[in-house]
């Protein structure tokens, strides 16, 4: 399992420093020789084979990640509408205990939070040491959606002018130290961008549309927020590169095919919780004779 872990992270993730081109990570990339090592047969067939056992390690995974408790994994997820984010939650979280998981989801700030710093709303939402938090959507939309609607930030009273490129420059280097800070106190920091291509967007569109069991995942703005389709990439290109780090990379999942997308998420979130070489809590020897003790008197308790 490591090595079509590490093949996969090769394969996806964005190099820190890089002149990284999005356009040159194909939406539709199939897995290639990330899946070849599960055997002959449909890539459809050895991803959702990749899932499905990547699901039973994550389980254990994230119990050992609890009994540690010396660690905290923030799942980061950013996406055009209709990538597959929460399709991607469900099926790759499914057999993870939701004691130990938590899922925020930041809408449209509230005045309160417009009143702090642009990344205070998330400080709280943080997963604590031993849990696994997941933000759909995150303080990345305050480079990406804000970017592309600059009359957003009208009524922010900042300080500095979203006109100078150095305001966005400093926004970059803030989410950076953030994260660097997080990564420094136990939390692992793991970034995704569902990569969706503008077809398969439409044609999902349309499926919720033409599907009566589907109209409610329809919203208008999202034909709206696709008339700036060139302007998101723009940004997410941007972005990618300037925020990619050791401590905190991205990884590019291609997102034309679901199976895929889950498949290539599962497989490096359980990898790279697997490489932090958790251990069970070691028990002292008073705890030891305390547990002989309980054993017995349980023994005898018929």
């Amino acid at each position: 399992m490591a090595k079509e872990q590490d093949r996969l992270v090769e394969r996806y993730r964005v190099e820190p420093g890089s002149k990284f081109r999005l356009r040159e990570r194909d939406p539709a990339d199939s897995g290639g020789s990330g899946f070849a090592p599960l055997g002959p047969g449909p890539a459809k067939l050895r991803a959702n084979a990749l899932l499905e056992a990547n699901r039973a390690e994550l389980a254990k995974a994230q119990e050992l990640l609890w009994a540690s408790n010396s660690h905290s994994v923030l799942v980061v997820l950013q996406a055009m509408d209709a990538a597959g984010k929460d399709g991607t939650i469900k099926h790759v979280m499914s057999g993870v205990n939701p004691q130990g998981c938590e899922v925020h989801s930041f809408k449209r700030p509230s005045d309160t939070e417009i009143a702090h710093n642009f990344l205070w709303r998330y400080w709280d939402k943080l997963p604590a040491r031993g849990r696994i938090g997941i933000f759909n959507r995150s303080y990345y939309e305050e480079v990406l959606v804000v970017r592309v609607h600059p009359e957003i930030l009208a009524e922010r009273r900042l300080t500095e002018s979203p006109d100078d490129a150095r305001f966005w420059e400093n926004r970059y280097d803030d989410i950076n130290r953030f994260e660097r800070h997080l990564s420094r106190n136990g939390t692992v920091i793991l970034k995704f961008f569902l990569h969706l291509s503008k077809r398969e967007q439409r044609r999902r569109l349309l499926e919720r549309i033409d599907t009566p069991d589907k109209h409610w995942k329809f919203s208008i703005a999202d034909l709206a927020e696709r008339r700036h389709w060139g302007r998101y990439m723009d940004c997410y290109q941007e972005m990618l590169r300037a925020t990619s780090t050791e401590w905190a990379p991205w990884y590019v999942i291609p997102a034309d095919h679901k199976y895929v997308t889950r498949a290539v998420v599962a497989s490096i979130v359980t990898g790279t919780i697997a490489a932090l070489g958790l251990r069970y809590p070691a028990v002292s020897k008073a705890d030891e004779r305390a547990l002989g003790h309980a054993r017995r008197s349980l023994a005898g308790d018929g």
